[in-house]
């Protein structure tokens, strides 16, 4: 009879939660993530939503912004969750209806400023910055603002001539993201860009690789490096100095939300409103270089401290509807040809 009644109220239970709308992650449910952030970087937030979540079978894929961008669009296996730092892709695929809203105390809790509609969240809060080898001091004043750096590829050119590292726009959802934003804070965009031509800038699709090319000597000035990764790479390779520019600095924030057609949506929501949690954000700030938004926390790397140390000339690229003009197509093709003609014309 008591045992009777045990298993009856243990379905009773069950029963509300489900009818409540609380995730119910089952057992042994698989969790597949799509994300352009390096898993070696985000490790100790994926660790710790294991250990909390052992039932969970954690498919964690790796890959870049725009290859995270199809993969979101497949039809055939779309992931649980998307994650990336090419924030108008990431509102793009939310304004076509990919991602679904996520209701939790943690999304109530999260600043307008960095989610939309409580589909897509930013969840990281990181600088972009320029980094240079050492060397390069004994030979020119390091820049440390992006008026320097133009003087720079314009006076010392015989020196930086191949040099000169930054992202690809044509290949990377991210790079492309930020050289429209460098444009709304700077009118000498183009010149900038006209001057790195000049002086045979080398891309990259990645912050690793600008790094690894500047840590082996084949590079020695990176512009528009993601500020998490290049930090922790200096921490070890003490050769290479970090900037943050001193007249603006870009923030990006990567995005994360639960696809529309997840395969196993309770694991999906779990795992993002643990990204959004307290728990979540204090392993961020203390254990990862991509800092934490919530005020809530301390660590080394959150929001408020990066703000105390740079000043007010962090400029956070805002999570609204201005994004989703730089994903238009013709705007887009129309940028990558002008950026096509500086390199070209000015390296010949």
């Amino acid at each position: 009879m008591n045992r009777r009644l045990h298993v009856g109220l243990g379905s009773c239970l069950w029963l509300w939660l489900v009818v409540s709308g609380v995730d119910i992650a089952q057992a042994d449910e698989r969790l597949i993530i799509e994300a352009a952030l390096d898993r070696q970087i985000v490790e100790p937030v994926l660790a710790a939503f294991a250990i909390e979540n052992p039932q969970i079978d954690l498919d964690y894929r790796d890959r870049s912004t725009l290859e995270v961008d199809r993969r979101a669009r497949s039809h055939d296996s779309p992931p649980d969750v998307v994650i990336s730092s090419a924030m108008p892709w990431q509102l793009a695929l939310s304004n076509e209806g990919m991602a679904q809203p996520l209701d939790a105390p943690e999304v109530d809790q999260w600043p307008a400023w960095a989610q939309w509609r409580n589909e897509v969240f930013g969840f990281t809060f990181e600088p972009v910055v320029m980094a240079y080898r050492l060397e390069l001091a004994s030979h020119m004043p390091p820049p440390e603002t992006h008026r320097d750096l133009l003087d720079l590829l314009t006076h010392y050119r015989q020196w930086l001539d191949g040099r000169v590292v930054s992202y690809s726009p044509r290949d990377s959802g991210v790079g492309y993201t930020l050289l429209q934003q460098d444009a709304r804070y700077t009118p000498r965009m183009w010149d900038l860009i006209a001057a790195m031509g000049a002086a045979d800038v080398q891309l990259e699709t990645t912050t690793q690789r600008m790094l690894e090319g500047l840590s082996d000597g084949r590079y020695w000035l990176g512009y528009n490096l993601l500020g998490s990764y290049a930090l922790l790479w200096a921490q070890t390779h003490p050769d290479i100095i970090v900037q943050v520019p001193n007249d603006y600095s870009l923030v990006l924030m990567r995005m994360a939300f639960v696809h529309r057609d997840a395969p196993h949506p309770a694991a999906a929501k779990r795992f993002v409103r643990f990204l959004l949690s307290r728990r979540g954000q204090h392993i961020l700030a203390g254990q990862t270089p991509l800092f934490s938004v919530r005020d809530d926390v301390v660590g080394p790397y959150t929001a408020q401290r990066l703000r105390d140390q740079v000043g007010d000339h962090l400029y956070p690229i805002p999570i609204n509807a201005t994004l989703l003009a730089f994903v238009d197509t013709l705007r887009r093709q129309a940028f990558l040809r002008r950026w096509d003609r500086e390199i070209q014309i000015l390296s010949e």
